[in-house]
C-alpha cells in the first residue's frame, strides 16, 4: 500500500471516528424553576422552541440539581462528584448568618479548585472541541476559570453580570475584556457566541458546547419589545404571573431555537444531543425587585431542600436517537451526566464519581429504573431564607433534617409531591432508616457541618 492510500485511509477513519461521536450541546438556565416551561403545564410563559425539545426528546419529570443553589449545583454538573465531597456548598459570594441561630454555616472550599477534572476535560482528551458560554461562578483564580478547566473557546459573563444592559465579558481569558454600550441583550450575546461557535467548528471535529444563560435570574430586566404581550394577558391569568420574569425566558427560548436552526444549517442535528435543564429551583421571594415566580404546586424555592429548591426542568434531545415526545418518570441527579455522556461515547464510567449514568433512560424512558439514594446536604444560610439542612431521598421516601434542631420530616413524594404531610412520627422505622442513611452519606464524604456556636 503506497503512503498517499495509507494516509487517505487514515484521514477517512479519522472523520468516521468524529462523526460517531455526537455533539453535545448542553444548555443551563439560572434559577428556572421546572413549572416555569410550556411544556410543563405553565400557561402563561411563552418557550416555544424549548417545548420543541420536549416534543423531539424526553421531558423527565423527576429531575433534580444537586444543591438548592447555584455554584455547588453546577461544580457537581462539572465534575460528576457531590457537593459534600467537594466542599464547595454553597454559592460563591454567600456569606449569610443569623444572629439567633445555635449555628454558624460550615467552613467550604470558595471555588471549584483546578485539580477537579471537569467534563470539559474529559471529553477534551476525547477528541471534542469545548466552548463555555455564559455564566460561570466556579472561580478566577488561574486554573479556576472556565479556560483553565478544560474549555478552548470562553465567553464568561464578568462585570455587572446580574444587569442584562451593563455587563461585560472576558473572551478567552481575563485580560480580553468585551465592554456592553447598553444596546446588546445580554441573553442575546451569549447565543450569539453560541453560534460564532457552533459555525466555527469544523463539521467532522465533534464538540461540547456549555451555554449557561444567566436568565432569568435577578435582576429581572427583559427587552422591551417582548415586555408588552405579557403585560396585556396579565390580568387573564389572575394576576399571578410576572411579566418581566415571561419575558426573559422568553429570549432563552428565541436562543434556543436559534441554535437549532445553525445546527440544522450545518446538517448536525441528527449528530447533536441537546440537553436543557436549570441549575436549581425557582426563585419564591422578592429579591433584588419582585417575585418572579410564585405558583408552584412545590413547597419551599431556592435555597430550600424541600422539592421546590431542587426540582429543575430536564429535556434531552438527539433525533433520530431517543425516542421522541417521551417522558421519564425516573429520578436523575446532575452529578449523572458525567458518567452518562461517558457512556454514550461507549466509554467505561468512572467508578471514582457520585455520577450514575443514565444512559438506560435516555434508550428506553418508560422503564422502570431502581436507583439508590439521592441526598443533598447545604449547609448554610440562603439569600431565600434557606437555612442549613440536609435531606435524602429513597424512591418515594424523602427525609430532610435541620441542621441547627435536628428536627426531621418524613414525606412520600408519590402521594405528597407538596410536602404536606410530615409521617415521622407515624412511620418511625422509616424515618430511621433514612437519617441512619443521611448520616452515612454524610460521613462518607466527610461533609462539612455547621459550627456549633
Amino acid at each position: 500500500m503506497n503512503k498517499f492510500l495509507k494516509l487517505l485511509l487514515f484521514f477517512f477513519s479519522l472523520s468516521a471516528y468524529s462523526q460517531n461521536r455526537p455533539n453535545i450541546v448542553f444548555i443551563i438556565a439560572d434559577d428556572l424553576g421546572q413549572e416555569d416551561l410550556g411544556c410543563y403545564g405553565n400557561p402563561f410563559n411563552e418557550t416555544p422552541n424549548i417545548d420543541k425539545l420536549a416534543k423531539n426528546g424526553i421531558l423527565f419529570t423527576q429531575s433534580y440539581s444537586a444543591s438548592p443553589v447555584c455554584s455547588p449545583s453546577r461544580g457537581a454538573l462539572m465534575t460528576g462528584k457531590h457537593p459534600a465531597r467537594t466542599k464547595l456548598t454553597n454559592f460563591i459570594g454567600g456569606e449569610r448568618k443569623d444572629s439567633l441561630s445555635p449555628v454558624n454555616p460550615a467552613n467550604w472550599q470558595r471555588s471549584l479548585p483546578a485539580s477537579e477534572i471537569t467534563i470539559a476535560e474529559k471529553l477534551k482528551e476525547k477528541g471534542y472541541a469545548t466552548a463555555m458560554i455564559g455564566k460561570w461562578h466556579l472561580g478566577i483564580a488561574e486554573g479556576e476559570t472556565a479556560w483553565g478547566q478544560g474549555f478552548d473557546f470562553g465567553k464568561v459573563i464578568g462585570k455587572n453580570g446580574l444587569d442584562y444592559y451593563n455587563y461585560s465579558i472576558f473572551e478567552d481569558n481575563l485580560k480580553n475584556e468585551w465592554k456592553d454600550d447598553g444596546t446588546h441583550y445580554l441573553t442575546d450575546k451569549l447565543s450569539d457566541y453560541a453560534i460564532e461557535f457552533i459555525k466555527e467548528t469544523p463539521n467532522n471535529q465533534p464538540f461540547f458546547l456549555y451555554l449557561a444563560y444567566s436568565a432569568p435570574h435577578v435582576l429581572l430586566i427583559p427587552r422591551g419589545d417582548k415586555l408588552a404581550k405579557y403585560m396585556l394577558k396579565y390580568e387573564k391569568y389572575g394576576n399571578k404571573f410576572n411579566p418581566n420574569y415571561a419575558a426573559m425566558i422568553e429570549s432563552m427560548d428565541d436562543g434556543v431555537g436559534k441554535i437549532i436552526e445553525q445546527l440544522k444549517l450545518k446538517n448536525l442535528l441528527e449528530n447533536t444531543i441537546i440537553v436543557f435543564t436549570s441549575d436549581n429551583g425557582f426563585v419564591g421571594l422578592p429579591e433584588l425587585g419582585p417575585t418572579p415566580n410564585s405558583v408552584s404546586k412545590y413547597r419551599k424555592w431556592k435555597g430550600h431542600v424541600y422539592e421546590g429548591g431542587i426540582r429543575t426542568p430536564l429535556l434531552i434531545s438527539w433525533k433520530g436517537k431517543f425516542i421522541a415526545n417521551s417522558t421519564c418518570q425516573n429520578q436523575v441527579v446532575n452529578t449523572d451526566f458525567f458518567n452518562t455522556f461517558l457512556e454514550v461515547l461507549g466509554e467505561k464510567a468512572d467508578e471514582n464519581l457520585d455520577s450514575k449514568s443514565f444512559y438506560s433512560s435516555l434508550k428506553s424512558p418508560t422503564q422502570n429504573i431502581e436507583r439508590t439514594d439521592i441526598f443533598w446536604h447545604y449547609p448554610h444560610f440562603s439569600n431565600q431564607l434557606g437555612r442549613p439542612a440536609g435531606a435524602i431521598r429513597l424512591g418515594d421516601w424523602k427525609l430532610i433534617k435541620s441542621y441547627e434542631t435536628n428536627k426531621i420530616e418524613l414525606f412520600n413524594i408519590a402521594n405528597d409531591i407538596a410536602e404536606t404531610y410530615d409521617l415521622s412520627k407515624t412511620n418511625i422505622s422509616k424515618a430511621n432508616e433514612l437519617n441512619d442513611l443521611l448520616l452515612k452519606r454524610l460521613n462518607e464524604m466527610n461533609a462539612n457541618m455547621p459550627i456549633k456556636k
